[in-house]
């Protein structure tokens, strides 16, 4: 007997796969056979998703920034004048062992003025003085990444301590700076979801003349039995492909900002004795921008298939 029997036929999951694979290698080919359409509209994707993406970077970077800012911040505690030097001592070494506290230095009262006479032009005058009016000093550097509640934390529990007379710390400028990055954060995920619908139109609109365009083909497809998913399959495809080569283009034009914008920061951040430079976006930034491109490709051209294959009917 000649064909094929039932038994013979590869099982259900692999003619799955095996239909799929050819949908979405095919999708790919079309987009090579027209380069120069295929071109513009992932270019308008590429652009559209860079936007966002470069916005995390900066935000991603002024944070960085922030944090070594932070570590730059001291937190000045003046001591009572009845604390002897070894006693100053002693408690600098327990703040030392402290795990939110980077550094302390310690400036006993004769230290204190021996830099003030030296660095004030007003040496004459204090000597005159009877007694040594500066009071010891300790200079306590909070440690990295503590955040401003933790540097606040810290100032309390100095300002409790029995020694303490007074404590110094300007947060003004940490607290400006973390609103100031909330606000960004905020304003950035507003945007990408503006941009978001905006790509689903960019997606949507480029499947729907591809649908146009093959009209024909798919009537035939309906007159001879098609099912509708086997005929949205190719044009979700394509969504898949046009979103993935856009945030793969994405990614690139974010990673020529960073480097045409690399050496003129590292100038900038050398004049004033840093040595930040920029990062481009980790691994799930990455993985976010891929993922959400290829998802907003397949949903704006499901959403287009879908509304244009109700107009497509054979005669």
């Amino acid at each position: 007997m000649s064909g094929r029997r039932g038994g013979d036929r590869p099982p259900a999951h692999r003619r799955w796969l095996s239909a799929h694979g050819r949908a979405c290698f095919e999708a790919l080919g079309r987009l090579w056979r027209q380069p120069l359409a295929s071109l513009l509209s992932t270019a308008v994707l590429g652009i559209t998703l860079a936007l966002p993406t470069a916005l995390h970077v900066l935000i991603s970077n002024l944070g960085a920034v922030g944090s070594d800012w932070q570590h730059g911040a001291r937190i000045t505690v003046f001591v009572r004048d009845d604390i002897a030097d070894a006693a100053l001592g002693e408690w600098a070494a327990a703040l030392r062992s402290r795990p939110d506290v980077h550094r302390v230095e310690t400036l006993t009262r004769a230290q204190a003025l021996a830099e003030f006479k030296a660095y004030s032009g007003l040496g004459e005058a204090v000597a005159m003085l009877p007694d040594n009016p500066l009071p010891a000093t300790l200079i306590v550097t909070p440690a990295t990444g503590l955040g401003t509640a933790g540097v606040e934390d810290l100032r309390l529990a100095l300002e409790k301590q029995e020694a303490t007379e007074e404590v110094l710390l300007d947060m003004q400028w940490l607290e400006r700076l973390s609103a100031l990055l909330r606000l960004l954060e905020q304003t950035v995920g507003l945007f990408a979801l503006t941009l978001a619908a905006a790509v689903l139109v960019i997606v949507g609109n480029t499947i729907r003349l591809d649908v146009a365009a093959r009209r024909e083909e798919i009537e035939v497809m309906k007159l001879i039995g098609a099912p509708d998913r086997f005929i949205q399959r190719p044009f979700l495809y394509s969504g898949f492909w046009h979103g993935l080569i856009g945030g793969l283009l994405a990614l690139v034009l974010v990673g020529v900002a960073l480097l045409l914008l690399q050496t003129p920061v590292e100038r900038l951040a050398s004049s004033y004795g840093s040595d930040f430079t920029l990062t481009g976006p980790g691994a799930p930034a990455v993985l976010a921008v891929l993922l959400g491109g290829c998802t907003l490709g397949l949903l704006g051209a499901w959403w287009a298939v879908l509304r244009q294959l109700r107009t497509v009917e054979p005669a």
